[in-house]
């Protein structure tokens, strides 16, 4: 997997999930309000920007593209396979620099970079089709097939967004996050406190969307601080070129 070094099950071509993804993405914009705030937008924008590019190297055709949704309840985001992003207007909340928003931005577009989707659904397909076909499963012009992964990358949505990420995926997605955000020029340990942030929150009984797969909080601070001399090595790097 790009980003990863990691093999994994991969059964759906890309093309279709990006397909159904810009599909999904029109219908959360035409059914949820695009936030006008100018500091949100520019801020989103501009850390999108830099963590994109970054991530090029990875994913050198993709062109990413960075929406905000007003939603003050949810302190949520996603990324989709075929670059759509989306950041809800709760975040910011427990956003107070650039580098917070880089930590949720950055972990979002891991997930896409490592095909994190592509191997739910293609689990997911897996199990629905009971190991049933799957020579002629991936023929994009098979109806049958195309309506399958449509079916399995639909039944597990969460706000019509992705199949839930599994814990692995969840704690992959934040070390390759961490790097992106520290070669993007972003403090990696701003990471440490963002997370935090979101415990708080988990603690005081209000569980964000965001966290409802995410690995328990002493995990992911273990994983954090061992990847973290290597963020940091990376945040000095770009440092000290500028």
């Amino acid at each position: 997997m790009p980003g990863t070094g990691r093999s994994a099950l991969i059964l759906v071509p890309e093309s279709m999930l990006i397909e159904q993804s810009n599909s999904l993405f029109r219908e959360m914009r035409r059914k949820n309000r695009v936030s006008t705030n100018t500091k949100f937008n520019a801020m989103v924008r501009r850390v999108g920007r830099n963590i994109a590019q970054v991530v090029r190297d990875d994913m050198p055709a993709t062109s990413w593209d960075f929406i905000v949704f007003e939603d003050s309840s949810q302190a949520n985001a996603f990324a989709m396979p075929g670059g759509k992003v989306g950041i809800f207007t709760g975040i910011f909340d427990l956003v107070d620099q650039d580098a917070d928003l880089a930590t949720v931005i950055s972990h979002e577009i891991a997930h896409v970079v490592a095909r994190h989707g592509n191997q739910r659904v293609s689990q997911q397909l897996l199990l629905a089709a009971g190991g049933i076909a799957l020579g002629v499963a991936l023929d994009d012009e098979d109806r049958r097939t195309r309506n399958a992964v449509l079916s399995a990358y639909g039944a597990g949505t969460t706000l019509g967004i992705a199949l839930p990420y599994s814990r692995g995926h969840e704690l992959e997605a934040d070390k390759l996050g961490l790097i992106y955000m520290a070669r993007a020029g972003y403090d990696p340990r701003r990471s440490l406190v963002f997370w935090e942030k979101m415990m708080v929150k988990q603690r005081a009984g209000v569980l964000p969307e965001f966290l409802s797969t995410h690995p328990a909080h002493r995990s992911r601070l273990r994983q954090l601080n061992a990847t973290m001399d290597w963020a940091v090595a990376e945040y000095d790097a770009v440092r000290s070129l500028n």
